[in-house]
């Protein structure tokens, strides 16, 4: 398999943490409508007014930061055999989450999501799955967002295609891979360019011991064999970052001989949830 760009769909919904910042906006104009009530003028309440300004818009930091985080949980089960995912579907029906942010590969189930859910499913995921060894990719290491492009426009629905790899078992060659990643937007920009040209929306690499799980995320719709090749026309240093990597990647155990990264495939038709991080 080609070295895949390095590293379920809900409506982007940017106004979510607006409304306190409103409230704020709206109470200073019914102040200032009125003469007999000037409180800015009053030391005391003007410190009252800076204070809830800035209780509110912590609120609304808070929660856009707990919007945007994502994590994954995955399942390993003890032999060869495919896991089933009955279990984990029915828990993500209770804890909210959808169907079609569960993956499989061989014996391998995953579950990709908002990481405040993810972290409330982990617990009855291992009391489900007993005997099954259950891995929590808590935060990525690495991420790639629109952000780093001259256009920044977003797509407001997604398809997230999930992949996973070893990294090899030299510790010094896993802590060089780290390193790429760590200063590729400033070492290595020719990479993050090549995935705007292609309009990825969000790359995330996520680590468990040596095991990397990669996120790509696309335009509804669109496929990936047609925007991957765009990541590398007339842009070598990609071809170069791909031939680097790979020294430093191997399959996990079920891998063919040569093969790296396989894909997991959506358990159940994809929904409507994007999940951004």
């Amino acid at each position: 398999m080609r070295q895949p760009p390095l590293d379920t769909r809900n409506e982007v919904k940017p106004h979510t943490c607006v409304l306190p910042l409103l409230l704020v906006l709206n109470s200073r104009d019914s102040i200032g409508s009125s003469p007999k009530h000037d409180y800015l003028s009053r030391p005391r309440s003007l410190v009252c007014l800076l204070t809830t300004v800035l209780v509110l818009f912590s609120l609304g930091s808070a929660c856009a930061q707990t919007s945007g985080k994502a994590a994954i949980l995955e399942v390993v089960g003890s032999n060869a055999a495919p896991v089933a995912a009955d279990k984990l579907l029915a828990l993500c029906k209770q804890y909210q989450m959808p169907a079609s942010s569960v993956y499989r590969w061989q014996n391998h189930l995953v579950v990709y999501g908002p990481a405040a859910s993810i972290q409330r499913l982990q617990q009855p995921l291992t009391a489900a799955y007993r005997g099954a060894t259950v891995k929590h990719y808590a935060a990525p290491f690495y991420k790639f967002d629109r952000q780093w492009c001259t256009d920044k426009t977003v797509s407001q629905q997604w398809d997230n295609l999930l992949l996973t790899a070893n990294l090899v078992r030299d510790p010094a060659k896993q802590q060089e891979y780290l390193r790429y990643h760590a200063t590729q937007f400033e070492l290595w920009p020719e990479v993050a360019a090549g995935f705007c040209k292609a309009s990825f929306q969000q790359l995330l690499v996520f680590r468990n011991e040596r095991q990397l799980m990669l996120v790509i995320s696309v335009p509804k719709g669109a496929s990936l064999d047609e925007l991957n090749p765009k990541t590398t026309e007339n842009n070598p240093r990609v071809d170069e970052w791909n031939a680097r990597m790979k020294q430093y990647q191997e399959g996990i155990p079920g891998t063919k001989p040569g093969e790296v990264w396989v894909f997991l495939k959506p358990v159940v038709a994809p929904g409507k949830t994007i999940i951004k991080q």
